[in-house]
């Protein structure tokens, strides 16, 4: 598994070039883009292309060629392989044929978003890309809206405006977040500020609304948090229990006051 530079050619790692040079085939995203890429560092390799409409199909044939003794570099696009890229499939038929599979470490966008973000970094949750339609996505985001670690979104430059809309109004305008745009390009830009003057920040400025996209946000405050699992216990207690009996159940299981979720159960079934 061979990471790529995001965007500065000067990030590719000694090592990555070596294992590039030496191996039998590249397996490639999209064998033009890495063409180019081989090309610029003098590399002349056999490509095989490996991407989300293929891989199911050309898993058998490369496990194959890796069983028979062949040597197989996979590289994404750009950043490391597999992290919201293909691959999967390759790296879990590899280990059940005994291949051995080694990484070759290098940049990958959500850990250098993150690593300037600001926010913490001892626990975060990577959720790559939500849905590209506003409903499924405001869905998924109020499943997030209590977790309490660093959260790391992808997105697009054409759904940029509109999912930090979505963030604000689930999230709420004043959770902290960060926009890190085009890393390691000529136009990067790394923005921190709430979510609310985000999304006013985007709107402003459309070359800000162009490029690749990690948005990392701040973790739920405990208020948040807790609200929320209060909200989840309840609601699964309610489908098979009445009112008291469910918020009875649910004080002795969350260690909160009895009278406090009778009341947001009660919220809950719309009495």
């Amino acid at each position: 598994m061979v990471a790529t530079p995001l965007g500065n050619l000067a990030d590719i790692t000694q090592r990555a070039l070596e294992v590039l040079r030496h191996v039998d085939l590249v397996a490639a995203e999209d064998t033009r883009h890495s063409g180019r890429l081989l090309t610029h560092f003098g590399i002349r390799a056999r490509l095989r292309s490996l991407h989300e409409h293929n891989e199911a199909d050309r898993v058998a044939e490369l496990i194959e060629r890796l069983s028979a003794g062949a040597t197989i570099a996979l590289i994404s696009d750009a950043g490391t392989p597999l992290i919201s890229d293909p691959g999967y499939r390759l790296v879990r038929e590899a280990h059940r044929a005994g291949v051995r599979v080694v990484p070759v470490p290098g940049a990958c966008s959500p850990i250098a978003a993150l690593s300037v973000s600001g926010l913490p970094t001892d626990r975060f949750c990577f959720e790559g890309f939500l849905s590209a339609r506003s409903g499924p996505r405001r869905k998924q985001l109020e499943a997030l809206r209590g977790e309490p670690r660093t959260l790391v979104l992808l997105e697009s430059s054409h759904r940029i405006e509109a999912c930090v809309q979505d963030l604000a109004a689930i999230f709420g305008s004043e959770r902290r977040a960060v926009i890190a745009r085009e890393l390691t390009k000529a136009f990067e830009t790394v923005k921190a500020l709430p979510l609310g003057e985000l999304l006013a920040w985007l709107h402003a400025d459309p070359d800000q609304r162009r490029g690749e996209f990690v948005l990392v946000i701040q973790g739920a405050p405990a208020s948040v948090a807790d609200s929320d699992q209060q909200d989840r216990v309840l609601g699964l207690l309610l489908q098979e229990l009445p009112v008291k009996k469910a918020a009875a159940l649910a004080a002795s299981i969350l260690g909160v006051p009895r009278n406090a979720l009778y009341k947001r159960a009660l919220a809950l079934r719309g009495d």
